[in-house]
């Protein structure tokens, strides 16, 4: 049985418990908070035992295997190191750390342990996603030239998830003081590791991100509202194909909308999250002159925490890794830079 502790029990604390509770041979058994009246919800609602204020004396608990760490993302570097030391397996929440020097150092790290360690990247529990990467990599759509990647949400517009200027488990999301790195970490991350994942990975970007301060105001209560509210991105990747991602927060009509396009010369393929994780749409072959889709129900996958506890289990090591969220963070490293300088920037 691998136990678990959930470190941070913010909004996606809830959501991994949830998780979890499908995956096989695993109990949460303790949580984690510097907040107590958040801590004791937690705990109660979710009827776990453990309840510690402190991290470092979760980490001596020796009852305990492995941590989730659903911390603010200034934390995720200090908070997943510290447990690796203390020899309890990571699934750390996205993005994996600030920025990509930080995250090689969490590769070391978990490198030196031998200890299973994973990123949160939620939509590779999409079944989609996994029959697109092995559709382009079998070369069945030929030569991929075009791609085009969304994700958009609405929550700077619609209360449909609780009003951001009152809740401050959306609201440290606006402020870089409060480790934010914006729409571009939040949001773009997922794009990223999302589009690089069917299609491979990316060689170079030409980002531009805007903070809509006239909008919202530039500050709310103790937050300064400097993040970036909307990244384009455009991309080319290292097959040659180029393509546009681009993400918001601002996309009126959109809970929670995560698309794919990718064109080749012999197919094409299309992911709407929104409509089915566990569908795609394919026109090629006979349908390709046409233009005619064809939907295609993909092979179910299990969901990451599964994998992360039968990688423990097993001993055998699971994606997505701390490696694989240190490339994506480069990306976003680049994206930074090429909208500050307004330039191209290779990876």
């Amino acid at each position: 049985m691998v136990r678990i502790a959930i470190v941070g029990t913010g909004g996606i604390a809830g959501y991994h418990v949830q998780k979890f509770a499908k995956a096989r041979g695993c109990r949460i058994v303790a949580a984690c908070d510097v907040d107590d009246t958040r801590l004791r919800a937690f705990c109660a609602k979710h009827e776990i035992l453990g309840a510690y204020h402190d991290v470092d004396k979760l980490l001596k608990d020796d009852k305990i295997d492995a941590i989730v760490n659903s911390t603010p993302d200034r934390f995720h570097a200090p908070v997943s190191i510290k447990a690796l030391r203390a020899k309890k397996h990571v699934l750390c929440e996205k993005p994996l750390a600030m920025n990509y020097a930080e995250a090689m150092t969490m590769v070391r790290a978990a490198k030196k342990s031998g200890l299973v360690n994973m990123v949160n990247f939620t939509y590779r529990n999409a079944a989609a996603l996994h029959e697109a990467h092995r559709l382009i990599a079998a070369g069945k759509l030929g030569e991929i030239v075009h791609v085009d990647g969304s994700y958009l949400q609405s929550w700077l517009v619609s209360i449909q998830w609780g009003n951001w200027r009152e809740t401050p488990g959306w609201t440290w999301r606006l402020s870089k003081k409060h480790g934010s790195l914006g729409t571009l970490g939040d949001l773009g991350v997922h794009l990223v590791d999302f589009a690089s994942y069917a299609v491979g990975g990316i060689k170079a970007v030409n980002a531009h991100m805007k903070t809509f301060t006239a909008i919202k105001g530039k500050k709310q209560g103790i937050y300064t509202l400097d993040a970036n509210d909307t990244v384009l991105m455009q991309v080319e990747f290292k097959n040659g194909a180029l393509g546009m991602l681009h993400t918001t927060r601002w996309a009126t009509g959109h809970l929670n909308t995560v698309e794919l396009l990718v064109c080749g010369t012999k197919g094409a393929i299309r992911i709407n999250l929104d409509k089915s994780q566990t569908k795609l749409e394919i026109s090629t072959g006979e349908n390709l002159k046409p233009a005619i889709w064809k939907e295609v129900e993909c092979r179910p996958v299990p969901l990451i925490q599964e994998r992360f506890v039968k990688a423990i289990r097993t001993g055998k090591p699971d994606q997505p890794d701390f490696l694989r969220g240190a490339e994506v963070q480069k990306v976003l490293d680049a994206c930074f830079v090429s909208s500050e300088k307004k330039k191209w920037v290779k990876i």
